[in-house]
C-alpha cells in the first residue's frame, strides 16, 4: 500500500504488512529504482529466539542494524537495495498452492 504517489514507479512512503510465521510490518522511504533512503521493519515471530544484534556497513547498503530479542526483531535500513514486496506475494503464493 502507498500513501503518496509520484508517479508510476516512484513512492514517497510505501508500507506493507505480512504474515509467515508471526507479524511483520514494513515501511519504505523515498524509493529511487532499486533504492531507499530509509527502510524499517518490525516483527512479532511465533517462535522465540536468542537475543542478537547485527551492524552492517556496505552490504547492500549504507548502513543497516537488526536487532533480535525473544519473539521481536527491529530492522533499520539507510540507503540500501530496496525490498522486493512483490517477489515476499510471489513466494508466500508458491507456498500456500504446495499446501
Amino acid at each position: 500500500m502507498n500513501l503518496i504517489k509520484f508517479n508510476k514507479r516512484k513512492f514517497l512512503i510505501k508500507y506493507n504488512h505480512r504474515e509467515d510465521f508471526g507479524h511483520e510490518w514494513y515501511v519504505q522511504i523515498l524509493n529511487i529504482r532499486r533504492w531507499s533512503l530509509l527502510q524499517m521493519s518490525v516483527s512479532w515471530n511465533d517462535y522465540p529466539s536468542l537475543p542478537y544484534l547485527q551492524l552492517t556497513l556496505g552490504s547492500n547498503g549504507f548502513f543497516g542494524l537488526l536487532f533480535w530479542v525473544y519473539k521481536f526483531g527491529f530492522d533499520i535500513d539507510f540507503i540500501s537495495r530496496t525490498w522486493n514486496f512483490e517477489r515476499l506475494v510471489e513466494l508466500d503464493e508458491q507456498t500456500a498452492d504446495r499446501c
